[in-house]
């Protein structure tokens, strides 16, 4: 009988998952997909450069990245209550970017309030849905990730569409497009984070999302406590490799994920490209949908060494395409397809590969440190690219990043396969499952 009614309990875990979902699909996308839609509004209405703006997603960037390990930290503090950093969260991501209809013609005011709403999403996402997950499953983790993490493309999918009506509105405006998104922020995430997102409270909780078959082996498949400590963990080298690996590919995806619809909308201006940008954001959207889910699949069952390798094939494809967009538009649509699927590498990557290489003993911290050299590339990446545009143009752009994603991709497999040897050397068991 006592078995019977554990079968039918329902495992918390799922619902953290619907409420991670919900979370990356309005305060992350609006912090890390949204924003990149107002950029020719913006610069247009008040005579920015393309430079000047293009730095709101560098401060803001980076010092939310140097903020991470503290917001680790906080999360792996069992005295701070995990609603209120969400609630936190959600405030600073909702209200900072509803004063940015505020900010008129003052360039500053962007970035100040960019470094709130990076701060929020580091808070709500970057961090808390990684450790949230970490934190509940112990099997099913990249499953449960990828779920998690494919709110960011439903939200993108459904909310380009909103970017596209409102922002081309001249009742709505820029100004009008900021205030709703913020809003609407608030009003979606604000219920989750009060409601539902919560760690476990119990070991017993933590039992339901084991399989019967491995509740005896419990110990011998994943221990909650194992793990490195970030001082053991800095000595190697080959960490040093895996967290410099991520400044190139945060160089890649602030040049090529947030630069595209700026592009696309210069080409619809020239009337060389004619499929919509505003369509092509939303099928990156949906595409980034199986991405994550698959991702996850893949990182479970495939390895981490072969989804890196198919995770680089696909992004140097996404960047040729935008190379010949103008010629064959039909790319529009391969390019979405491949960084939508390819999203997986730098959106679950970072947490899954943490937690699957150095354990949970002090996941928070390290993930948080992975986290600054990743958003030094992604926030410096758009700066870059948008100097490179500035002086050479696209085409060189484009070329960048794809050399910025080779050398990404190579330092990955190079540092993950040395320290899944290493694991194996010292014996930890989980390793098995990710080579």
């Amino acid at each position: 009988m006592k078995e019977t009614k554990q079968k039918s309990t329902f495992f918390y875990g799922w619902l953290i998952v619907v409420g991670c979902m919900l979370i990356q699909a309005i305060p992350y996308s609006l912090a890390a997909n949204i924003q990149s839609s107002f950029t020719s509004y913006v610069t247009e209405a008040e005579g920015f450069t393309y430079t000047q703006f293009s730095l709101i997603f560098t401060i803001g960037t980076v010092v939310s990245a140097l903020c991470a390990p503290f917001i680790g930290k906080l999360f792996a503090n069992p005295k701070v209550n995990v609603k209120l950093l969400y609630v936190l969260g959600v405030i600073l991501v909702g209200v900072g970017f509803s004063s940015m209809s505020l900010a008129g013609g003052n360039i500053y005011a962007y970035y100040v309030l960019s470094i709130l709403v990076q701060i929020g999403s580091a808070i709500v996402s970057a961090i808390g849905v990684p450790t949230l997950i970490n934190s509940w499953f112990t099997e099913n983790k990249g499953v449960a990730m990828g779920l998690a993490f494919s709110g960011g493309g439903i939200g993108n999918m459904i909310l380009q569409q909103f970017a596209g009506k409102w922002l081309s509105n001249p009742a709505i405006g820029y100004k009008g497009a900021y205030f709703r998104f913020g809003l609407l922020a608030i009003i979606v995430s604000l219920p989750v984070a009060l409601f539902i997102m919560r760690l476990p409270k119990s070991k017993a909780e933590l039992e339901l999302n084991k399989p019967k078959k491995n509740k005896k082996d419990a110990s011998t498949t994943q221990s909650s406590n194992w793990g490195y400590s970030f001082a053991e963990i800095s000595k190697s080298k080959y960490f040093w490799i895996f967290a410099l690996s991520f400044i190139f590919v945060g160089l890649y995806v602030g040049g090529m994920a947030v630069q595209f619809i700026p592009y696309l909308q210069t080409l619809e201006k020239a009337q060389v490209f004619t499929m919509g940008s505003a369509l092509v954001a939303s099928a990156f959207g949906f595409f980034s949908i199986f991405g994550n889910l698959c991702g996850g699949y893949l990182f479970d069952k495939l390895g981490i060494t072969k989804a890196l390798i198919l995770a680089g094939f696909l992004v140097i494809c996404g960047g040729l395409s935008l190379i010949f967009i103008g010629q064959m538009n039909i790319l529009g649509f391969v390019f979405a397809i491949c960084l939508g699927v390819s999203m997986f590498s730098y959106v679950i990557g970072p947490a899954y590969m943490t937690g699957a290489l150095f354990g949970n003993r002090e996941f928070g911290t390290i993930l948080g440190v992975v986290q600054i050299f990743f958003a030094i590339g992604f926030g410096s990446g758009s700066t870059i690219f948008g100097l490179i545009v500035d002086k050479s143009g696209f085409t060189t752009g484009w070329i960048s990043t794809i050399i910025y994603a080779l050398i990404a991709y190579t330092g990955l497999l190079y540092s993950t396969s040395s320290i899944i040897k290493m694991n194996k050397d010292n014996n930890v068991t989980e390793t098995k499952k990710i080579s």
